[in-house]
């Protein structure tokens, strides 16, 4: 769990706009609206609620959500503290307090008694019970509430009830066209965007092979990493292989597939 507060920075992370995502967010954050943000892995989109905590100058709480993560993590618990029994709170109860955003990465990973918790939140009570202590928090005007998860993990035994999916605006995320993405691989690594068009361009290919089974496509974060290789030195090909294959896949003939695609765009080592 990481607390980010950017009023102590001036600092705001990059992030490039592809619609009206920075609007609708703002809007949604204005009016007290909790927000669910879909997309594949690895598009950006912690990236943009960080971008928009810090833009919008307010301390951010994120919880990368797993099959253990239960709703005294984000509520709190009694805890020993110098002898003595003492209530702390959770990043979600810190940010129904101060008037921070709760992001919550891959939301269906979490226990289902964890979007119980969520449902007094994301409704015109905006309310947090804490049973433990006896309060009844209402939650700040600027505190928020945002959500994601990948669509693509979605299933019978993890996914989001149509009930709660309901109580949020949302927006759909997807990797950008190449000329963005160029764009952004070339600001986050530091390689010149003409060498970055070229990993963009195959990152397109790589998504569209439709004859290798890949549990996850190339991210964009993966194009930065190998951009970044690129710049410290490394052979294009060498990057790739580092970045966009080993990652993504341990079969042999999967990753011959992609290594020819690379080779093709690139050139043998």
């Amino acid at each position: 769990m990481q607390v980010h507060d950017p009023q102590v920075t001036e600092f705001i992370p990059f992030y490039r706009p592809t619609g009206n995502e920075c609007a609708l967010f703002e809007t949604a954050y204005r009016e007290g609206l909790p927000l669910l943000i879909k997309g594949p892995t690895g598009c950006g989109k912690t990236r943009f609620v960080t971008h928009m905590a810090a833009r919008l100058g307010r301390p951010l709480h994120t919880v990368s959500c797993h099959d253990d993560l239960t709703a005294a993590d984000l509520t709190g618990r009694y805890l020993l503290q110098g002898g003595e029994t003492k209530w702390v709170d959770g990043p979600l109860t810190r940010a129904v307090r101060e008037g921070g955003i709760c992001y919550l990465d891959e939301v269906v990973e979490a226990r289902k008694d964890v979007t119980v918790v969520l449902h007094p939140l994301t409704d015109d009570r905006r309310m947090l019970p804490l049973e433990r202590t006896g309060e009844l928090l209402k939650a700040s005007h600027q505190f928020m509430l945002v959500v994601s998860y990948n669509p693509g993990y979605q299933n019978i035994l993890k996914s989001l009830k149509p009930s709660t999916r309901q109580r949020f605006v949302s927006i759909s995320f997807d990797f950008p066209p190449p000329a963005i993405e160029a764009q952004i691989i070339a600001a986050e690594s530091g390689l010149p965007e003409s060498q970055c068009i070229t990993l963009a361009t195959l990152a397109q290919r790589l998504r569209a092979l439709k004859d290798i089974d890949l549990e996850e496509v190339v991210s964009t974060r993966l194009l930065i990493y190998c951009a970044t290789l690129m710049k410290n030195g490394y052979e294009p090909y060498q990057a790739a292989e580092a970045a966009l294959v080993e990652p993504l896949c341990d079969d042999p003939e999967v990753k011959q597939g992609l290594l020819e695609l690379i080779s093709a765009t690139f050139g043998q080592p």
